[in-house]
């Protein structure tokens, strides 16, 4: 019998993605992490900031498939409609979530306090969960097989490495770890080019400040421990050959 192939689609909500103001850089950040995940991308649609073009795809792309994302639309300002329009999609009304209120109200305390326009963030479809964002504060969404992340690829991909391995379907991830002394910035075409050379494989960089110096960690994921072992192998000898040290399980 063969293995079921879990599917998802993806909607990319935003006028400026249309307009060609902004290069979307999700679709194949999404499209990878999914592979690792062991699920297939299997449409993407690009819709304006309008309520019932966002309803009509929401709707096709969550019964169409195994899971729907969606990119964009989830900020403070008036045009950041995502969660009314898939709430109006889910037949539910908006609420403000208490522990989104709570993860806000911390986040903006010493930056200006919680306005109006920052509690928008704290807004959802009744009945969803949080998705942790390490990054600024506003959590992402998930209600049902609706997964609604930020727009900004930076945060998306925090947002998609706190979903990592949660999601039924497909294999179990599994990752190794190595940490080095380096700016994230200074290595970051090395990355790339290691994740490109391993098929199957994710790269989350994690840079921090200590001691007066600047590093990074690097987890490596994939569905094969073998090919996980055989990436950070790579990763390390090319990052040794810069004259860098590299400590195995991270810093």
């Amino acid at each position: 019998m063969s293995e079921r192939i879990w599917t998802a689609g993806l909607v990319v909500i935003g006028d400026e993605i249309l307009s060609g103001r902004t290069q979307d850089k999700n679709v194949a950040q999404i499209a990878l992490w999914l592979n690792v995940q062991g699920i297939r991308l299997s449409e993407v649609r690009v819709v304006p900031d309008v309520q019932d073009r966002i309803v009509e795809a929401v709707n096709a792309i969550r019964t169409g498939y195994d899971y729907c994302f969606t990119t964009g639309g989830i900020g403070p300002t008036h045009d950041d409609i995502t969660v009314d329009a898939i709430a109006a999609a889910l037949g539910v009304d908006v609420v403000i979530h208490p522990k989104a209120r709570a993860a806000l109200a911390s986040y903006y305390e010493t930056r200006g306090g919680l306005t109006d326009a920052r509690l928008r963030m704290a807004r959802v479809p009744d009945g969803a969960d949080l998705i942790p964002n390490r990054m600024s504060g506003a959590p992402g969404i998930r209600v049902g097989n609706v997964f609604i992340l930020a727009g900004v690829p930076n945060i998306t991909a925090g947002m998609l490495d706190a979903l990592t391995g949660t999601l039924e379907g497909g294999r179990p991830v599994v990752s190794g770890t190595i940490g080095c002394w380096v700016a994230e910035s200074e290595i970051a075409d090395l990355l790339g080019a290691v994740e490109k050379a391993h098929s199957g494989v994710a790269i989350g960089s994690y840079p921090f400040f200590r001691e007066g110096r600047t590093g990074a960690n690097f987890v490596v994921r994939a569905t094969d421990q073998a090919v996980v072992d055989a990436c950070i192998a790579d990763l390390t000898s090319k990052l040794e050959a810069t004259g860098r040290d590299v400590v195995a399980g991270g810093i």
